[in-house]
């Protein structure tokens, strides 16, 4: 199983017992509620995967070094989200948002299965801290977000309780 895939199913699994009112639980007004950072993840992997696209048909080859981004899962460093993945203020249910979450990562899936690591390597775009990744790299990037969002879920549910 690759790490997109692993840390989903962990994501999946910490939210998988809390009601719709522990979902969408508001703990603070600087604090999203789970169902806000899962409707994030999803909108992350949505504007990722649509980048890829795009630059897999119009970008230039620009490879670019590994990059750290690892370092991702470090959560003492705050990270304001770009404003086209901030997540709304609607609350929903669990169903509605694992069927967008199973929706953004066929479409990940489908890049991963047609195209070779080699093709995805040749071109990059900018990351807001790590600079310039290529798409492989972004592909990658992917699961250690959501890895850093399950911490920051399980802070969430330690706060509830």
């Amino acid at each position: 199983m690759n790490t997109n895939q692993a840390f989903r199913e962990d994501v999946l699994e910490a939210v998988s017992d809390l009601s719709y009112e522990e979902l969408n639980q508001k703990i603070s007004d600087d604090k999203w509620t789970i169902m806000q950072v899962l409707e994030h993840l999803y909108l992350m992997e949505e504007m990722i995967v649509a980048r890829v696209w795009h630059q897999l048909q119009n970008g230039e080859d620009k490879p670019a070094e590994k990059k750290p981004f690892h370092l991702t899962t470090d959560r003492s460093r705050k990270v304001p989200a770009p404003p086209h993945v901030i997540p709304s203020e609607e609350k929903r249910t669990l169903e509605e948002m694992k069927m967008k979450l199973a929706a953004s990562r066929t479409k990940l899936e489908d890049v991963t299965k047609r195209v070779e690591t080699e093709e995805l390597q040749k071109k990059s775009f900018p990351h807001p801290i790590f600079g310039d990744m290529d798409l492989a790299q972004w592909i990658e990037f992917i699961g250690y977000h959501e890895k850093r969002h399950l911490l920051q879920i399980e802070e969430l549910k330690a706060e509830m309780n």
